[in-house]
């Protein structure tokens, strides 16, 4: 279901990460971006989250999200993604770049990267099993939920920012095996060279300096034209880690996009 929320202004998509439903992961960007500067914003599960079971979802994302824009009427759109919802958004820009009018991408999965992004198809299919084993599984999703308790009390998440976080680490393995289907050939055929004009910033965690990941995220801001940020002890959840920053952020991309 498309739904718009607000009246006038820039168009905001949002799009979380993994397998996640947008209702509630976002907790706080849509009231803050309706308040300042004002903008539309557009919830969408797309194909492979939240009540969705498209076993392909990753592959038809940039097509079902352009399909989404067109119904809404708003386009073109900010998107706004996290981890693999950034992914979606860099196909999408890719794929339809008349749908797309500036990027957030907050810690995305780095699809840029050809072996990064085989070993987060590695690691999906690896977490399929685990989380599928009785005991294993039970102990895993323990593991999660303790950490995502620390993390919320280490930022002093407020309840709404703490329930978020919660739900996130109480994943669906298999839905989240799913929605990564295909990424390797993703990465390899993705093409970047024409979306340079879009205005974007890249959020990347606090990681090390040689660290993978945000060497990934360094090349991919590099190739945007993009810049690149990241504050201390941003974690992948950097949108409920560091949610006013990250509002100030997509804020202003938005007034970029309203003043051009």
């Amino acid at each position: 279901m498309v739904e718009v929320v607000g009246e006038s202004g820039p168009a905001v998509l949002l799009l979380p990460g993994g397998a996640e439903a947008v209702d509630g992961f976002f907790p706080g960007l849509v009231e803050g971006l309706l308040a300042d500067p004002g903008c539309r914003v557009l919830l969408y599960d797309r194909p492979g989250n939240g009540p969705s079971d498209e076993p392909d979802g990753l592959r038809v994302a940039a097509d079902s999200l352009h399909d989404a824009i067109l119904e809404a009427g708003i386009g073109p759109v900010i998107a706004v993604g996290q981890s693999l919802g950034g992914a979606a958004a860099l196909l999408l820009a890719a794929q339809h770049p008349d749908d797309v009018a500036g990027l957030v991408l907050l810690d995305p999965t780095p699809i840029n990267d050809p072996d990064l992004a085989a070993k987060v198809a590695r690691n999906a299919r690896l977490s399929v099993k685990l989380f599928d084993a009785p005991v294993i599984g039970s102990l895993l999703r323990g593991m999660l939920r303790r950490s995502a308790r620390k993390s919320a009390a280490r930022h002093g998440m407020d309840a709404e920012t703490r329930e978020a976080m919660l739900t996130i680490t109480d994943l669906d393995a298999a839905k989240l095996g799913r929605a990564v289907v295909g990424i390797e050939d993703i990465s390899r055929d993705l093409d970047l060279t024409g979306i340079r004009h879009v205005p974007a910033v890249v959020v990347t965690a606090d990681r090390k300096p040689g660290d993978s990941i945000r060497r990934a995220h360094e090349n991919l801001a590099t190739a945007l034209g993009a810049t690149l940020v990241s504050w201390p002890r941003a974690e992948h959840a950097v949108h409920l880690t560091h949610p006013v920053e990250v509002l100030e952020e997509c804020r202003k991309l938005a007034r970029t996009v309203a003043s051009d």
